[in-house]
């Protein structure tokens, strides 16, 4: 099912001041490890053209983005994730592998698949037989995101974005990492078809404006700097 993801990039009082909001009225995320949230790291991948950054560049109104990700700077749990955006709606693919299903993908190799298209597997091993898809950049960031069961709402603060070329080190501790210069700090709402009034009128600060946030653009443009 395709979900709504909308994007403002947010300055430090305002990310204070709407987290506060939402802690509030909305319960945090069931798999947070504490009140400071979790981290976040991706390991994002892109073809020999570089065909999904050209996409985000330009606007492409259908576009994929391939990715591992994982929690904390654990490999206890390593997703594998392929997110299509169509306009300003997310479908995304995602299903947990292994340590060494991870690593044979950043060795641009294939892994099982159940050769459906719903698997990101199936179309993981597509792009890297057909267009040569490899690593690209590292992602990581904190987060702390806020849940509303009604429409399936979920409100996410992320600060600290950085970046990282080291894509071999994907799943260590000690990469090397560049912090973006400006927006390090977004807010996103995703949700199924709608947004409750009461928290669209919490999440109102009079000056945020929505944008086409991409974290891998501008941390695949940080890490060629």
């Amino acid at each position: 099912m395709y979900r709504v993801e909308d994007k403002y990039g947010c300055t430090d009082m305002q990310l204070i001041m709407l987290q506060s909001r939402m802690e509030a009225v909305l319960k945090p995320d069931i798999n947070e490890g504490g009140p400071e949230g979790y981290r976040i790291t991706s390991l994002y991948f892109d073809d020999l053209t570089d065909s999904c950054l050209r996409d985000t560049v330009d606007g492409v109104n259908r576009r994929n983005k391939y990715r591992i990700r994982i929690y904390n700077d654990s490999l206890d749990v390593i997703k594998l994730e392929v997110k299509t955006k169509r306009d300003n709606r997310i479908l995304k693919r995602s299903k947990t592998i292994t340590r060494e299903q991870m690593e044979s993908l950043m060795r641009g190799e294939c892994i099982e698949d159940s050769a459906s298209a719903e698997d990101p597997a199936t179309l993981f091993n597509l792009a890297i037989r057909t267009q040569g898809l490899r690593p690209k950049v590292i992602v990581a960031y904190e987060r702390k995101a806020y849940v509303y069961e009604p429409g399936n709402v979920r409100i996410t603060f992320d600060r600290n974005v950085r970046a990282s070329s080291q894509t071999q080190m994907f799943g260590q501790r000690d990469i090397s990492y560049d912090f973006l210069r400006e927006y390090d700090k977004v807010l996103e709402v995703k949700y199924d078809e709608f947004v409750p009034g009461f928290l669209l009128q919490l999440l109102e600060t009079g000056s945020m404006r929505q944008s086409a946030y991409s974290k891998y653009q501008l941390c695949r443009e940080c890490a060629a700097l």
